[in-house]
Protein backbone atom coordinates (compact mmCIF):
# COMPACT_ATOMS: atom_id res chain seq x y z
CA UNK A 1 0.00 0.00 0.00
CA UNK A 2 1.41 3.28 -0.78
CA UNK A 3 -1.07 5.53 1.12
CA UNK A 4 -1.23 5.11 5.17
CA UNK A 5 -3.87 4.28 7.27
CA UNK A 6 -4.65 3.82 10.93
CA UNK A 7 -5.60 0.03 10.73
CA UNK A 8 -7.68 -0.95 13.96
CA UNK A 9 -6.02 -4.42 14.97
CA UNK A 10 -2.98 -5.89 14.69
CA UNK A 11 -2.26 -8.95 14.28
CA UNK A 12 0.68 -11.49 16.02
CA UNK A 13 2.24 -13.58 13.23
CA UNK A 14 4.59 -15.54 15.41
CA UNK A 15 2.08 -17.99 17.25
CA UNK A 16 1.14 -19.57 14.32
CA UNK A 17 4.56 -20.96 14.39
CA UNK A 18 3.95 -22.65 17.26
CA UNK A 19 0.59 -23.40 16.73
CA UNK A 20 1.38 -27.53 17.30
CA UNK A 21 2.96 -26.69 21.20
CA UNK A 22 0.10 -24.84 22.13
CA UNK A 23 -0.80 -26.32 25.09
CA UNK A 24 2.32 -26.85 26.30
CA UNK A 25 3.53 -23.21 25.92
CA UNK A 26 0.24 -22.48 27.54
CA UNK A 27 0.92 -24.71 30.52
CA UNK A 28 4.63 -23.55 31.48
CA UNK A 29 3.41 -19.66 30.35
CA UNK A 30 0.99 -20.37 33.34
CA UNK A 31 3.86 -21.31 35.98
CA UNK A 32 5.79 -18.66 35.52
CA UNK A 33 3.10 -16.20 35.80
CA UNK A 34 2.18 -17.84 39.23
CA UNK A 35 5.45 -18.41 40.21
CA UNK A 36 6.17 -14.26 39.36
CA UNK A 37 3.10 -13.28 41.61
CA UNK A 38 3.70 -15.53 44.38
CA UNK A 39 7.58 -15.03 44.72
CA UNK A 40 6.81 -11.04 44.47
CA UNK A 41 4.22 -11.12 47.03
CA UNK A 42 5.98 -12.76 49.59
CA UNK A 43 8.80 -10.20 49.07
CA UNK A 44 6.35 -7.52 49.38
CA UNK A 45 4.35 -9.12 52.58
CA UNK A 46 7.78 -9.80 54.66
CA UNK A 47 9.06 -6.21 53.96
CA UNK A 48 5.96 -4.08 54.73
CA UNK A 49 5.21 -6.57 57.77
CA UNK A 50 8.69 -6.42 58.92
CA UNK A 51 9.31 -3.28 60.61
CA UNK A 52 13.45 -3.75 61.15
CA UNK A 53 13.39 -4.15 56.88
CA UNK A 54 11.48 -0.32 56.59
CA UNK A 55 14.96 0.79 55.10
CA UNK A 56 16.34 2.52 51.89
CA UNK A 57 17.80 -0.66 50.65
CA UNK A 58 14.88 -2.78 51.26
CA UNK A 59 12.61 -0.34 50.26
CA UNK A 60 14.19 -0.26 46.35
CA UNK A 61 13.84 -3.63 46.67
CA UNK A 62 9.80 -4.02 47.24
CA UNK A 63 9.69 -1.05 44.14
CA UNK A 64 11.56 -3.38 42.00
CA UNK A 65 9.01 -6.24 43.15
CA UNK A 66 5.81 -4.01 42.21
CA UNK A 67 7.22 -2.77 38.89
CA UNK A 68 7.97 -6.28 37.87
CA UNK A 69 4.80 -7.11 38.81
CA UNK A 70 3.52 -4.20 36.58
CA UNK A 71 5.51 -5.38 33.76
CA UNK A 72 4.19 -9.27 34.08
CA UNK A 73 0.74 -7.97 34.17
CA UNK A 74 1.37 -6.06 30.76
CA UNK A 75 2.73 -9.28 29.50
CA UNK A 76 1.19 -12.30 30.50
CA UNK A 77 -2.52 -12.11 30.44
CA UNK A 78 -2.18 -10.71 27.22
CA UNK A 79 0.07 -13.62 26.20
CA UNK A 80 -2.41 -16.73 27.27
CA UNK A 81 -5.40 -14.92 25.60
CA UNK A 82 -2.91 -15.16 22.26
CA UNK A 83 -2.17 -18.41 22.82
CA UNK A 84 -5.76 -19.74 23.11
CA UNK A 85 -6.90 -17.57 20.70
CA UNK A 86 -6.81 -18.68 16.53
CA UNK A 87 -6.42 -15.46 15.17
CA UNK A 88 -4.40 -13.78 17.30
CA UNK A 89 -5.63 -10.46 16.95
CA UNK A 90 -4.88 -7.13 19.48
CA UNK A 91 -6.95 -4.00 19.25
CA UNK A 92 -5.19 -1.05 18.22
CA UNK A 93 -5.97 0.88 22.07
CA UNK A 94 -4.83 -2.36 23.34
CA UNK A 95 -2.03 -2.53 21.42
CA UNK A 96 -0.47 0.73 22.62
CA UNK A 97 -1.88 0.41 26.16
CA UNK A 98 0.73 -3.11 25.94
CA UNK A 99 3.46 -0.68 24.61
CA UNK A 100 3.29 2.11 27.46
CA UNK A 101 3.03 -0.57 30.21
CA UNK A 102 5.86 -2.76 29.19
CA UNK A 103 8.28 0.28 28.10
CA UNK A 104 7.57 2.15 31.02
CA UNK A 105 8.03 -1.24 33.08
CA UNK A 106 11.33 -1.38 31.49
CA UNK A 107 12.01 2.65 32.24
CA UNK A 108 11.72 1.36 35.96
CA UNK A 109 13.53 -1.56 35.92
CA UNK A 110 16.78 0.24 34.79
CA UNK A 111 15.72 3.64 37.27
CA UNK A 112 15.31 1.27 40.30
CA UNK A 113 18.63 -0.36 39.70
CA UNK A 114 20.33 2.31 39.29
CA UNK A 115 18.70 3.73 42.79
CA UNK A 116 20.08 0.76 44.29
CA UNK A 117 23.66 1.03 42.93
CA UNK A 118 23.59 4.23 44.66
CA UNK A 119 22.21 3.08 47.82
CA UNK A 120 25.04 0.84 47.65
CA UNK A 121 27.19 2.98 46.67
CA UNK A 122 26.72 5.65 50.22
CA UNK A 123 26.93 2.87 52.66
CA UNK A 124 30.22 1.47 51.37
CA UNK A 125 31.22 4.48 50.12
CA UNK A 126 30.11 7.20 52.73
CA UNK A 127 28.64 5.40 55.00
CA UNK A 128 29.03 8.59 57.68
CA UNK A 129 26.65 10.49 55.43
CA UNK A 130 24.18 7.75 54.92
CA UNK A 131 21.23 9.17 56.83
CA UNK A 132 21.58 11.99 55.56
CA UNK A 133 22.00 10.96 51.69
CA UNK A 134 19.59 8.21 51.94
CA UNK A 135 16.02 8.79 54.04
CA UNK A 136 12.67 7.57 53.44
CA UNK A 137 11.99 11.09 52.19
CA UNK A 138 14.76 11.39 49.74
CA UNK A 139 13.78 7.68 48.26
CA UNK A 140 10.66 8.93 48.06
CA UNK A 141 11.55 11.92 45.95
CA UNK A 142 13.44 9.94 43.81
CA UNK A 143 11.01 6.87 42.99
CA UNK A 144 8.28 9.40 42.02
CA UNK A 145 11.12 12.01 39.85
CA UNK A 146 12.11 8.41 37.71
CA UNK A 147 8.30 7.23 37.60
CA UNK A 148 7.24 10.88 36.05
CA UNK A 149 9.75 10.35 33.59
CA UNK A 150 9.48 6.82 32.50
CA UNK A 151 5.80 7.86 32.07
CA UNK A 152 6.38 11.23 30.32
CA UNK A 153 8.68 10.11 28.13
CA UNK A 154 6.68 6.47 27.03
CA UNK A 155 3.65 8.81 26.51
CA UNK A 156 5.34 10.73 23.89
CA UNK A 157 6.79 7.99 22.54
CA UNK A 158 2.96 6.36 22.26
CA UNK A 159 2.00 9.33 21.10
CA UNK A 160 4.40 9.97 18.20
CA UNK A 161 4.21 6.09 17.27
CA UNK A 162 0.32 6.39 17.55
CA UNK A 163 0.37 9.19 14.67
CA UNK A 164 2.30 7.62 12.24
CA UNK A 165 0.39 5.96 9.01
CA UNK A 166 0.30 2.27 8.83
CA UNK A 167 0.90 -0.06 5.41
CA UNK A 168 0.53 -3.25 7.41
CA UNK A 169 -0.68 -4.85 9.86
CA UNK A 170 1.19 -7.72 10.90
CA UNK A 171 3.87 -7.54 13.91
CA UNK A 172 6.50 -10.31 14.01
CA UNK A 173 6.33 -10.61 17.94
CA UNK A 174 5.17 -11.93 20.86
CA UNK A 175 3.69 -8.74 21.98
CA UNK A 176 3.32 -5.10 20.69
CA UNK A 177 6.74 -3.02 20.87
CA UNK A 178 6.86 0.60 19.51
CA UNK A 179 9.70 -0.66 16.59
CA UNK A 180 7.31 -3.47 15.63
CA UNK A 181 4.95 -0.74 14.68
CA UNK A 182 7.20 2.15 13.47
CA UNK A 183 8.28 -0.39 10.80
CA UNK A 184 5.04 -0.38 9.09
CA UNK A 185 4.82 3.12 9.00
CA UNK A 186 4.72 4.48 5.42
CA UNK A 187 4.36 7.37 3.55
CA UNK A 188 5.88 9.63 6.08
CA UNK A 189 9.45 10.15 7.87
CA UNK A 190 10.26 8.68 11.05
CA UNK A 191 13.34 10.61 11.61
CA UNK A 192 11.44 12.32 14.80
CA UNK A 193 10.22 8.66 16.29
CA UNK A 194 13.80 7.35 15.86
CA UNK A 195 15.78 10.71 17.46
CA UNK A 196 13.26 10.76 20.43
CA UNK A 197 13.81 6.79 20.92
CA UNK A 198 17.66 7.21 20.88
CA UNK A 199 17.15 10.01 23.53
CA UNK A 200 15.40 7.97 25.85
CA UNK A 201 17.04 4.37 25.18
CA UNK A 202 20.32 6.63 26.08
CA UNK A 203 19.17 8.72 29.38
CA UNK A 204 16.55 5.04 30.29
CA UNK A 205 19.65 3.00 29.48
CA UNK A 206 23.26 3.63 28.79
CA UNK A 207 23.56 6.55 31.40
CA UNK A 208 22.45 4.27 34.19
CA UNK A 209 24.47 1.65 33.26
CA UNK A 210 27.37 3.63 33.01
CA UNK A 211 26.46 5.68 36.37
CA UNK A 212 26.31 2.04 38.01
CA UNK A 213 29.59 0.45 36.49
CA UNK A 214 30.73 3.82 38.15
CA UNK A 215 29.87 3.28 41.36
CA UNK A 216 30.65 -0.54 41.57
CA UNK A 217 34.17 0.69 40.22
CA UNK A 218 34.16 3.09 43.47
CA UNK A 219 32.99 0.43 45.89
CA UNK A 220 36.17 -1.89 44.27
CA UNK A 221 38.50 0.62 45.46
CA UNK A 222 37.09 0.83 48.81
CA UNK A 223 36.99 -2.42 49.13
CA UNK A 224 40.24 -3.45 47.96
CA UNK A 225 41.32 -0.97 51.04
CA UNK A 226 39.76 -2.56 53.96
CA UNK A 227 39.45 -5.82 55.65
CA UNK A 228 38.63 -8.85 54.82
CA UNK A 229 35.34 -9.11 57.22
CA UNK A 230 34.23 -5.45 55.03
CA UNK A 231 35.03 -7.00 52.16
CA UNK A 232 33.00 -10.18 52.80
CA UNK A 233 29.72 -7.81 54.18
CA UNK A 234 30.24 -5.84 51.05
CA UNK A 235 30.06 -8.62 48.60
CA UNK A 236 27.07 -10.16 50.51
CA UNK A 237 24.87 -7.18 50.28
CA UNK A 238 25.93 -6.06 46.57
CA UNK A 239 26.31 -9.61 45.09
CA UNK A 240 22.07 -9.92 44.97
CA UNK A 241 21.83 -6.35 42.79
CA UNK A 242 25.11 -7.22 40.35
CA UNK A 243 23.01 -10.54 39.43
CA UNK A 244 19.85 -8.48 38.51
CA UNK A 245 22.16 -5.90 37.07
CA UNK A 246 23.92 -8.31 34.57
CA UNK A 247 21.18 -10.58 34.03
CA UNK A 248 18.47 -7.81 33.11
CA UNK A 249 21.47 -5.31 31.18
CA UNK A 250 22.30 -8.42 28.50
CA UNK A 251 18.84 -9.21 27.79
CA UNK A 252 17.92 -5.19 27.11
CA UNK A 253 20.94 -4.93 25.31
CA UNK A 254 20.18 -8.06 22.76
CA UNK A 255 16.08 -7.03 23.02
CA UNK A 256 17.08 -3.23 21.73
CA UNK A 257 19.88 -4.78 19.43
CA UNK A 258 17.88 -7.62 17.82
CA UNK A 259 14.97 -5.60 17.64
CA UNK A 260 15.56 -3.38 13.91
CA UNK A 261 17.30 -6.27 12.53
CA UNK A 262 14.59 -8.34 10.16
CA UNK A 263 16.24 -12.02 9.64
CA UNK A 264 15.09 -15.26 10.05
CA UNK A 265 18.23 -16.48 10.80
CA UNK A 266 17.56 -14.63 14.51
CA UNK A 267 14.44 -14.52 14.87
CA UNK A 268 14.52 -16.76 16.92
CA UNK A 269 17.22 -15.07 18.93
CA UNK A 270 15.25 -11.82 18.77
CA UNK A 271 11.94 -13.96 20.68
CA UNK A 272 14.06 -15.42 22.78
CA UNK A 273 15.27 -12.28 24.31
CA UNK A 274 12.83 -10.60 23.83
CA UNK A 275 10.68 -13.47 26.30
CA UNK A 276 13.65 -13.17 28.59
CA UNK A 277 13.88 -9.73 29.16
CA UNK A 278 10.34 -9.49 30.25
CA UNK A 279 10.06 -13.02 31.98
CA UNK A 280 13.33 -13.53 33.90
CA UNK A 281 13.84 -10.72 36.18
CA UNK A 282 10.18 -10.67 37.45
CA UNK A 283 10.90 -14.41 38.02
CA UNK A 284 14.56 -13.88 39.62
CA UNK A 285 14.81 -11.44 40.89
CA UNK A 286 12.50 -12.35 44.14
CA UNK A 287 14.85 -15.30 44.77
CA UNK A 288 18.41 -13.82 44.30
CA UNK A 289 17.18 -11.00 46.88
CA UNK A 290 15.07 -13.59 48.71
CA UNK A 291 18.10 -16.03 48.84
CA UNK A 292 20.90 -13.77 49.53
CA UNK A 293 20.28 -10.95 51.83
CA UNK A 294 20.50 -12.72 55.13
CA UNK A 295 17.20 -9.88 56.66
CA UNK A 296 14.55 -10.83 53.97
CA UNK A 297 15.81 -14.57 54.22
CA UNK A 298 15.39 -15.10 57.89
CA UNK A 299 11.92 -13.15 57.81
CA UNK A 300 11.02 -15.46 54.94
CA UNK A 301 11.38 -18.53 56.72
CA UNK A 302 9.94 -17.68 60.19
CA UNK A 303 6.90 -16.77 57.53
CA UNK A 304 6.71 -20.60 56.64
CA UNK A 305 7.60 -21.81 59.89
CA UNK A 306 4.27 -20.25 61.44
CA UNK A 307 2.45 -21.14 58.31
CA UNK A 308 3.75 -24.51 58.85
CA UNK A 309 2.78 -24.71 62.84
CA UNK A 310 -0.30 -23.18 62.36
CA UNK A 311 -1.56 -26.08 60.76
CA UNK A 312 -0.54 -28.80 63.36
CA UNK A 313 -3.60 -30.12 64.50
CA UNK A 314 -4.16 -28.86 68.16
Amino acid sequence: MENGTMPSYFYFTLFKEFVHLRYFILIVTLLVYLSILLFNVIILYVVFKERSLHEPMYILITCLSVNDLYGSTGFFPRLIIDILSNTNVISRSSCFVQIYIIYTYAISEYTILTLMAYDRYVAICHPLKYHRLMNSKIITLYIVIASLYSMFSMGLIVFLTARLPLCGTDIARLYCSTWSVVRLSCGVSTSTNNIIGLFVTTTAVFLPAFFIFYTYVRILIICQKSSKEFRGKALQTCLPHIISFVNYSIAIFCDIALSRLDSDKIRIAALVFSVEFLVFPPFCNPLIYGLNLPEIRKHILCLFQRSKIAQLPE
